[in-house]
């Protein structure tokens, strides 16, 4: 019997025993997790998922991909180019068994991407929904501000202007529709984008499912000239 799973955007069709890699996980060596977005299971097509299906493996190792290289030229008055290589973070995985049901019910943690969200911040959040918050004091009202002290109360309950908002369409290669999603991330300007590093750059392609863009475009780079009035 096989499987069809989802996990980094991808799919992959397994079976008890493959040997798998797929886009870093947060786990260790040695650790069982449990990937529960399971489009098919043996004869079964799921509506999209396969209900109390899931599919269990154990962590071998943390590895790395091959390197690949990027090169990017810029034809512009300022004529630029840059040459980078690139391994892209995997997890080495073993497949022990495939759950048809009641995979609600293993005890086994699930797979969680390491550039979404950290396991123990996965396990805290339970914990956190089921605390009921607490009922908040109710506030004597407050009197009437009167007419002189009206205008000062108004200016003091103006929220601060937000920093202006950088056109990120101006990068390489971005439209409404990846600087819409840029925006979501809480990235609106040329400087933040200059100021990203390394893993900076790996979280938001994972995060933003980018596929290496960053680094092909040369968006960094376009963003410190940008941000300068290049």
């Amino acid at each position: 019997m096989f499987a069809v799973l989802r996990t980094g955007g991808k799919q992959y069709k397994v079976a008890s025993g493959d040997i798998l890699r797929v886009e870093k996980l947060a786990a260790e060596a040695g650790d069982t997790v449990q990937f529960n977005d399971i489009l098919l299971m043996g004869g079964t097509v799921g509506a999209p998922l396969v209900s109390g299906a899931a599919v269990q493996a154990e962590v071998i190792e943390q590895i790395k991909g091959e390197k690949v290289i990027n090169f990017v030229r810029r034809r512009r008055k300022h004529s630029s180019k840059r040459t980078k290589g690139h391994r892209q973070q995997l997890t080495l995985l073993r497949i022990t068994e495939l759950v048809e049901k009641g995979a609600d019910k293993t005890g086994v943690k699930a797979a969680i991407g390491a550039g979404s969200v950290s396991a123990s911040a996965a396990a805290e959040a339970p914990a956190k929904k089921a605390a009921a918050p607490k009922k908040a004091a109710a506030k004597p009202a407050a009197k009437p501000a009167s007419k002189d002290e009206a205008p000062k109360a108004e200016k003091k309950a103006a929220a601060p202007k937000a920093d202006k908002a950088d056109d990120l369409t101006k990068l390489s290669g971005v439209g409404k529709v990846l600087a819409g999603k840029l925006n979501d991330a809480g990235v609106t300007t040329f400087a933040q984008i200059a100021a990203w590093t390394e893993a900076d750059v790996a979280e938001m392609d994972e995060k933003l499912d980018f596929k290496g863009r960053i680094d092909r475009e040369g968006w960094v780079e376009q963003a410190k000239d940008l941000a300068a009035g290049k």
